[in-house]
């Protein structure tokens, strides 16, 4: 007697044939995800290089810098992780406005400096947090504010038509490409 005879003949798991739902592992299904992930890439270099021309288009036409690293951070953070909390509106402009706002009450309190600057990027980490608002380019913004100590006037409204800029070209190039994710999840 051997065991063929007594045990039932089971398939082996994952030997079953491949369910239509389910694509089977393959050179083509390899080659059309390699694609597909070309293609967003390229789509997000595309968008995030487009709006940081058009930042840096409107600074030039008015003679003040629009476009600062922060928010070349921002853009980045947008159009890579478009569905994560980092990247909603409202944490995209408020936190950059945190950020300035911490920037200008540091300067208040004390000199332009390194120290001061970190001081900046500290205290704006700990609003965005309060605020519900995490956008960790903002602590930049910072940064910025401190070190190269803009006039408030003309800075902050500025930035917040950059976030807005920012924002509403997250929101077209997801509506571009088929298959993207959708830009916002929530608008506030």
């Amino acid at each position: 007697m051997n065991a063929d005879s007594v045990l039932p003949r089971r398939p082996a798991p994952g030997s079953e044939a491949p369910r239509a739902d389910v694509p089977s592992p393959g050179r083509r299904g390899r080659r059309n995800s390699a694609r597909q992930g070309a293609a967003a890439a390229l789509h997000g270099v595309g968008a995030v290089t487009a709006v940081l021309l058009v930042l840096a288009a409107i600074g030039a036409m008015i003679g003040e810098p629009v476009l600062i690293p922060s928010l070349a951070a921002s853009a980045g953070v947008l159009h890579s992780t478009p569905t994560l909390p980092v990247a909603q509106p409202r944490s995209v402009v408020v936190a950059h406005l945190l950020g300035a706002g911490a920037g200008y009450v540091v300067l208040a309190l004390a000199q332009s400096s390194p120290w001061s600057a970190a001081l900046a990027g500290g205290l704006t980490f700990a609003a965005t947090a309060l605020a519900r608002t995490p956008h960790s380019p903002a602590c930049a913004t910072a940064v910025v504010v401190v070190l190269q100590t803009p006039a408030p006037a003309r800075f902050v409204p500025l930035l917040l038509g950059a976030t807005v800029i920012l924002v509403l070209a997250g929101f077209a190039a997801s509506r571009i490409r088929p298959g993207a994710a959708r830009y916002p999840v929530r608008w506030w």
